[in-house]
């Protein structure tokens, strides 16, 4: 079977299908690049449903693969059948799986491809009744440059405006000496960097005897790997404590960048999306990353536009963004989502009002970049770089920031890098070594 896989959504959903890749490979089955101008036995699409923007694409994605390739096998994988096996099925999926038994994934597309077409086949469980980690091979195939390391799935806080939690079941963690076998099989294999990612990584351990937390985990990863630079995926900022910083900023191979949800730097908002923290333990958080890290990358999501959310809670949330000086942001207009209960919540901004905040908050954004960028001329960072571009290679120092500096055939090599001005989408440097 030749088959291609296209990702929407987060790591782990990256994670994901370069591990229904490798099953498919070592299946016998032939990776191919979904523009590939030969012919094609499948099409799966690992799909996103964290906003109705997600939702949207996605149903965009499928159409357009069942128009354009009438004949071939359209499989439809994620959160996005997970929560709406109906919909895929409605748009000309041949195969609908969820989140859930993606080791029996690829029987299950055999089985299709078996049989004469027309037949919908649906495999989707109820997420909320999972207890285990299914357990995927780490990393991807060769030429990547950053493995990915997934050692949790599921997540229990039900924000108000998530449908997460529905979509991936509650917390299951990687047991610790798995995670740090998989991390050396990692190492052996030439990666360089690895991120630690899941859906909520915060929780990591909760469900494991004696309850490890997060810094055990990667103590162990970094001793398993000593010599691969470890990146962590979003944090729920209560992760960030005196004994997490202490505990981490002696490990060697940790890169500084620390990616802390905020949503709202406004308090009556956060009680509202039913986060757990307020806006002061959330900047003891970055105040704790800042007396142990020099100078580190710490970013952050905002959600603009939630029910509720006046203009002078806007403000607040703006104010509390510059106070904290994060190093970069991303910034969601909020999006209502049916089954959360902020869908029924009262004051539903309108939309123009929501794509003006995100405006707004954006430049905000734009000057913290430079700002921090600024800050970054005339050091010198170990630069992991992954591609070429317009003539020069491109990669990232451990704070997250990315880098260009002229070299040849630099992929998966990690240089000195000494900063010397500012580009238009990164810093821009020389090669010191």
């Amino acid at each position: 079977m030749r088959f291609a896989i296209l990702t929407l959504g987060c790591k782990v959903n990256q994670y994901e299908s370069q591990a229904l890749e490798q099953a498919g490979v070592l299946r016998g089955h032939e990776l191919c690049g979904a523009d590939d101008p030969g012919h094609l036995d499948a099409y799966i699409v690992n799909t996103c449903t964290v906003t109705a923007v997600s939702d949207q694409k996605n149903r965009q994605l499928i159409r357009r693969l069942r128009r354009e390739h009438p004949d071939g096998l359209l499989a439809v994988c994620g959160c996005f059948p997970q929560t709406h096996p109906g919909a895929a099925e409605e748009l000309g999926a041949d195969l609908v799986c969820g989140t859930g038994d993606r080791n029996g994934f690829w029987a299950a597309l055999e089985g299709v491809l078996a049989e004469e077409k027309g037949r919908i086949i649906t495999h989707v469980d109820n997420a909320l009744k999972r207890r285990e980690f299914e357990e995927l091979p780490a990393g991807g195939l060769s030429g990547r440059t950053r493995a990915l390391l997934k050692v949790e799935d599921g997540c229990c806080n039900f924000c108000s405006y998530c449908i997460i939690p529905y979509a991936r079941g509650p917390v299951r963690s990687l047991p610790l000496e798995k995670a740090a076998a998989q991390a050396a099989k990692l190492a052996a294999e030439g990666f360089l960097e690895m991120v630690v990612n899941g859906i909520e990584i915060s929780s990591w351990g909760l469900d494991l005897p004696g309850k490890p937390t997060l810094i055990d985990l990667l103590e162990a990863l970094s001793r398993a790997a000593p010599h691969v630079r470890l990146r962590l995926g979003s944090l729920e900022p209560r992760t960030i404590d005196e004994d997490f910083c202490r505990r981490s900023a002696a490990l060697p191979n940790l890169c500084p960048h620390f990616h802390l949800s905020l949503q709202s730097g406004c308090d009556k908002t956060l009680k509202a999306m039913n986060r757990k923290y307020d806006s002061a333990r959330y900047f003891r958080s970055v105040e704790l990353l800042r007396e142990s890290f020099d100078d580190p990358g710490i970013t952050t999501d905002l959600i603009v536009g939630f029910p509720g959310e006046t203009e002078e809670d806007f403000q607040k949330s703006l104010a509390f963004v510059e106070k904290c000086a994060f190093s970069a942001l991303h910034i969601f207009p909020y999006s209502r989502r049916p089954g959360t209960p902020a869908d029924k919540l009262p004051g539903q901004v309108l939309h123009a009002e929501k794509k003006r905040r995100a405006a707004a908050a954006a430049q905000v954004a734009e000057g913290l970049r430079l700002s921090y960028w600024q800050r970054q001329v005339g050091k010198t960072f170990p630069v992991l770089f992954e591609e070429e571009k317009d003539g020069l290679w491109q990669g990232h120092a451990p704070n997250y920031a990315a880098v260009r500096a002229k070299g040849e055939n630099l992929h998966n090599q990690v240089r000195q890098v000494r900063i010397t001005g500012i580009g238009r989408e990164s810093l821009l440097g020389e090669i010191v070594e």
